[in-house]
């Protein structure tokens, strides 16, 4: 039996193929004439695909660097090096002034031959100045953050290296405290760090193991009032014959602090957190809501407290904390909510899957 001749994938079919790429995809012959051009490459430049197949590359995006110069003219993709084989990501304009991310491959006939196709990417500068307005903000956030509680730790050793015979026991006790107190602050701000990293690179780890969610909750309230918090300032609710669940508890309990936390912080009046049975896509799982009795959070804010560096009128902290808790709660499945509390104030709620995790 004959074998069947491989596929070849035509013009029109590449172009298909190259429309499901999330960035700018512009492919030229080895005459220059372009054969590939994308609907990314199309949101990114305005330029439509009918106009640019059959074109001159070089007329199509008229590249020019941040000097003002032909950038083709400097590459010189066909005439150059017959050893080159890329350009690097570098910033280019065209001629309305947009700012891409360009970055160029060869095809070539063989090692050293001629170029046989010219590939393009484009991606969009814009994004990229925000993601590093966002970095340089978060640097500038958590450095702002730790100056604090590292002034003091320096402020009370140094003063207690100096002159530690001068203070009494009890002061010197004090002292120490708040050492330690803000040696713990630092320590949950280098966790924020570390979180948030592993939220956005998706290396957050699940350890899975069979979970008392309301045993969990109430370990927190216990935490918040051997802190100092008014034992009737919480209340806990759980539904009976709640689904057997299978989650991170360490990830259950950071969730249910931050929550506990924000809603002490920003709230008033009784924190209540209801634990029950829910549904989601048609299978068990478990809802877990955090209400407070505030002024709850204004329709057109909802949408933004799960950001990075949001934060409420009552100014302090990272702003990271719930962008934390929403990076942790898919990582474990579900997904979180919010909106306003039945008798008034925030209602933060969230549902995990139930049930024994797949073999």
């Amino acid at each position: 039996m004959d074998t069947p001749p491989a596929a070849t994938l035509d013009a029109a079919g590449a172009c298909l193929l190259a429309d499901d790429l999330p960035d700018g995809l512009v492919v030229a012959d080895g005459c220059g004439r372009v054969v590939v051009f994308n609907r990314a490459a199309t949101r990114l430049t305005s330029i439509d695909a009918a106009d640019a197949i059959g074109k001159f590359v070089f007329d199509v995006l008229p590249f020019r660097d941040g000097d003002e110069r032909d950038w083709w003219v400097c590459a010189d993709p066909y005439r150059g090096l017959a050893t080159r084989t890329r350009h690097p990501e570098c910033s280019l304009y065209l001629a309305d002034g947009t700012e891409l991310l360009v970055s160029v491959s060869y095809a070539r006939a063989g090692r050293c031959g001629p170029v046989r196709h010219l590939m393009i990417t484009l991606r969009d500068a814009q994004r990229r100045a925000r993601l590093e307005k966002s970095r340089a903000e978060l640097v500038s956030t958590v450095a702002h953050e730790l100056r604090s509680p590292l002034t003091s730790v320096k402020g009370f050793t140094a003063t207690l290296l100096a002159k530690w015979h001068r203070f009494t026991d009890d002061q010197k006790r004090v002292m120490l405290e708040t050492v330690n107190a803000d040696a713990d602050r630092v320590t949950r701000l280098i966790t924020e760090l570390l979180d948030v990293s592993r939220i956005e690179s998706g290396r957050m780890e699940v350890h899975r193991r069979l979970v008392d969610v309301p045993e969990r909750a109430a370990k927190v309230i216990a935490g918040r009032v051997a802190a100092g918090e008014p034992e009737d300032r919480f209340r806990l609710v759980a539904g009976d014959d709640l689904p057997e669940t299978w989650l991170d508890a360490d990830k259950i309990d950071q969730i249910l602090g931050n929550l506990v936390e924000n809603a002490v912080r920003h709230g008033a009046g009784i924190v209540t957190v209801m634990v029950e049975r829910a549904q989601a896509g048609g299978d068990r799982a478990i809802a877990v809501s955090v209400r407070d009795q505030g002024e709850g959070i204004p329709p057109e804010v909802a949408s933004r407290v799960f950001r990075q560096f949001w934060r409420g009128k009552r100014r302090g902290g990272t702003g990271l904390g719930l962008y934390i808790v929403k990076g942790l709660v898919e990582a474990l499945g579900g997904e979180i909510t919010v909106g306003r509390a039945p008798g008034g104030g925030a209602e933060f709620r969230f549902i995990l899957p139930a049930g024994a995790p797949a073999a």
